[in-house]
C-alpha cells in the first residue's frame, strides 16, 4: 500500500468554504500575501494555505472566487474533482502558482477529512511525530557581513544555519562562517530565473563554497559548462529544491540525487507529495523540509511533515515570528440546517500538542532573533546528520551542535 492509499479513501463532506487573506510587511520592502482556504463540513473546518507569491493573484481570488466544492467524496475523489476546477479567476503571474493554490485547497481537504475521521496524519500513515531539528535561514546583508550570524549566536549559541551564498562572499567571510562549524545548508539559487533571488552561476563562488564548507549540503547549483566539473565527486552532497515537483522530476535530475528539499506546495497534490516521499524512501534519498514564506497554517503543515518523515535533518522550517493582517471572505451564507462549526482546535495535520508555533524572540542589535522554541515538537536536537557516503575528507558525517 502506498502512502497516498492510506488517506485516499477517507470520507470527506464539504458544505461550504471561506477564504482568509494574510498579509505581512517584510524587511525586503514588499508585502507578503497568502490565502488560507477554509473548507467547512459536518461541523468541522479544514485549513490549507495558498503560498502564491504574486499579490495580484490573491487580489483576483478575493474579488472573483465562486467555487462549488460542496458534496460528499472520498479524499481521492475530491482531489480528482479539482483536476477540472479552474482555481485562478485570471491566469497566474507564475506557472508554479497553480501547484501552490492546488496544494492550499488539497491540504485543507485533507485536514478536514482527518478531522471528520477523528484521526491525524501520523496515525493515518502509521508514523510517529518526532521532535524536529531546524536551521535558521538568513541572508547576510549588502554587502554581506558576519553580523547576523554573530547576533544569532549571541542569543542561541547552538544555532545551525542555511545560507544563500552570493558572488560578494569573499574568502575571509567564507573562512569566518566555516569557523562556526554551524553552516549546514548552502542554497546557490542557481535554478531560479527572473526572480529577486536569482544568483547567476559563478564558478569562483561555487569553488569557494565547495572548498570552504566540505561538510555542508549544497542546494540548487546551476550546472553549466563552466561549473559542472566543480561538482565531480561532490554529487552526493548536492540537493535539489526548485526543480522538484513530483517523482518524474526527481527521475529527470542531472544525476541521481542524495538529497531533496521537500516543499509540499511545489507538488500541488497530496498524491504527488506522498508518492515522492515514498520514492525517496525506496531509493535511499535523504530529505529535509523547506518553506515558502507561509503566514498561516502552512507553516505548521511543513513542520508536521518534517516531524513525520525527516525530523533529524537540517530542516528549513523554523518557527516564524510574524505579525499579520487578516481579512475573511465567505463564499455564500452557510445554510442554517447544517451543523454549527466546532471551535477551532489543533489541526490533525500538525503534531499533537502543536496548536500553534510561537518561538521566543529577542531583539539583538535592532533585529528579531530566534530563541529556543517552547513547543516540545519543535526543538533543536544533537544528532549526527548521517550520510550514506563521507563528505569531503571529514569521514563519517556532520556533527551538529544543535
Amino acid at each position: 500500500m502506498t502512502l497516498f492509499d492510506a488517506v485516499a479513501d477517507l470520507p470527506l463532506v464539504v458544505d461550504d468554504y471561506r477564504l482568509r487573506r494574510h498579509e505581512r510587511d517584510t524587511s525586503s520592502g514588499f508585502t507578503r500575501v497568502t490565502t488560507v482556504f477554509e473548507l467547512h463540513g459536518d461541523g468541522h473546518v479544514g485549513r490549507g494555505e495558498d503560498v502564491t507569491y504574486d499579490a495580484d493573484d490573491h487580489d483576483a481570488l478575493q474579488a472573483a472566487h465562486d467555487f462549488d466544492f460542496e458534496g460528499e467524496y472520498t479524499f481521492a475523489e475530491f482531489s480528482a474533482m479539482l483536476d477540472d476546477v479552474e482555481l485562478f479567476p485570471k491566469p497566474p503571474g507564475q506557472t508554479a502558482a497553480r501547484h501552490y493554490r492546488r496544494w492550499g485547497v488539497e491540504s485543507a481537504a485533507l485536514d478536514l477529512a482527518l478531522r471528520q475521521a477523528g484521526t491525524n496524519l501520523g496515525d493515518a500513515l502509521d508514523r510517529s511525530y518526532d521532535p524536529v531539528r531546524f536551521v535558521v535561514s538568513t541572508r547576510l546583508g549588502e554587502p554581506p557581513t558576519f553580523d547576523r550570524i554573530e547576533a544569532t549566536q549571541a542569543v542561541t549559541p547552538t544555532a545551525e544555519f542555511k545560507l544563500d551564498p552570493v558572488s560578494a562572499w569573499h574568502d575571509d567571510l567564507v573562512a569566518q562562517l566555516a569557523d562556526t562549524d554551524a553552516v549546514r545548508l548552502l542554497d546557490l539559487k542557481g535554478q531560479y530565473e527572473g526572480t529577486e533571488v536569482d544568483q547567476p552561476p559563478d564558478p569562483g563562488l561555487y569553488r569557494r563554497v565547495l572548498e570552504g564548507f566540505p561538510d555542508a549540503v549544497v542546494e540548487d547549483p546551476a550546472l553549466t559548462d563552466e561549473t559542472r566539473s566543480l561538482f565531480d565527486g561532490e554529487e552526493h552532497r548536492v540537493s535539489w529544491d526548485y526543480p522538484v515537483t513530483g517523482v518524474e522530476s526527481v527521475e529527470n535530475l542531472p544525476f541521481e540525487p542524495d538529497w531533496l528539499n521537500i516543499k509540499p506546495s511545489r507538488f500541488g497534490t497530496a498524491e504527488s507529495l506522498l508518492d515522492t516521499l515514498g520514492y525517496c524512501a525506496d531509493h535511499d534519498i535523504s530529505r529535509y523540509g523547506g518553506g515558502q514564506f507561509e503566514l498561516g497554517v502552512g507553516r505548521g503543515h511543513i513542520q508536521a511533515l518534517a516531524s513525520l518523515f525527516y525530523a533529524d535533518a537540517p530542516n528549513d522550517v523554523a518557527p516564524g515570528a510574524t505579525t499579520t493582517r487578516t481579512s475573511t471572505t465567505t463564499s455564500r451564507p452557510v445554510h442554517s440546517h447544517r451543523r454549527p462549526t466546532r471551535p477551532a482546535s489543533s489541526s490533525p495535520l500538525l503534531a499533537p500538542g502543536q496548536p500553534s508555533v510561537r518561538p521566543l524572540v529577542a531583539v539583538v542589535r535592532g533585529r528579531e532573533v530566534l530563541r529556543q522554541p517552547v513547543e516540545p515538537t519543535l526543538r533543536r536536537r544533537r544528532p549526527l546528520l548521517r550520510l550514506r557516503r563521507p563528505i569531503g575528507e571529514r569521514a563519517e558525517g556532520v556533527t551538529t551542535d544543535a
